[in-house]
């Protein structure tokens, strides 16, 4: 399969729940709370996304299997704009632009705190996402600047399980595996292997 071919499957599989989301709209069987069940949905797909995003580079390192790598800033782009769905359908349904309620919200109720800082940090990671940016910002600096994306993960991650309060397996699954990928890297980036080659 070519890399476009890739892509172009990537595109479609990541475009799927705005479609069905719409479809469902549409046909009013977003059930009895319809902003809630949006709120939902581009919520969860912004987490999922983002630790897809996160997981391809570490299926490269365990499988030496590197095909969806060149698709990985799409995917991350993707988390970015159910990111802003979400967002957007927090200060318009929600609160319809009360931005002193917002305000509020925000620094009183830790869940929307943790989700509000996930999101603000993935706005100059989508902002620095083209060549042309990386070549701007230089190399190095935006690979440091793109370690953000696994502290918007995890405040991603506290946002869901602030929010679920009492039932935690869904969000606790989340969490496990943005632990997993957490380890991964730093395995990659600290473990006997990198040690060996900072003695040779």
């Amino acid at each position: 399969m070519s890399t476009g071919s890739l892509k172009r499957i990537v595109f479609v599989v990541c475009a799927w729940p705005t479609v069905w989301l719409v479809g469902r709209g549409l046909v009013g069987a977003l059930g009895a709370n319809p902003i809630e069940e949006i709120t939902h949905d581009t919520g969860i797909w912004t987490l999922r996304l983002l630790l897809a995003t996160l997981a391809i580079a570490p299926l490269g390192y365990l499988t030496t299997w590197h095909r969806l790598m060149p698709a990985r800033r799409m995917v991350g782009l993707f988390a970015f704009f159910y990111g802003c769905l979400h967002f957007t359908t927090y200060v318009v349904l929600d609160w319809f632009f009360d931005v002193e309620a917002i305000v509020e919200d925000v620094v009183e109720r830790p869940y929307i705190t943790a989700g509000f800082t996930a999101f603000v940090l993935l706005i100059p990671l989508a902002v620095t996402s083209t060549r042309a940016m990386v070549r701007r910002v230089g190399r190095r600096r935006w690979q440091l600047l793109h370690r953000l994306v696994y502290a918007s993960a995890t405040a991603g991650a506290a946002h869901f399980i602030w929010q679920a309060k009492a039932d935690l397996r869904r969000p606790g699954l989340y969490a496990g595996v943005l632990a997993i990928l957490l380890a991964i890297r730093l395995w990659r980036r600290y473990g006997p292997a990198r040690s060996a080659h900072s003695r040779a």
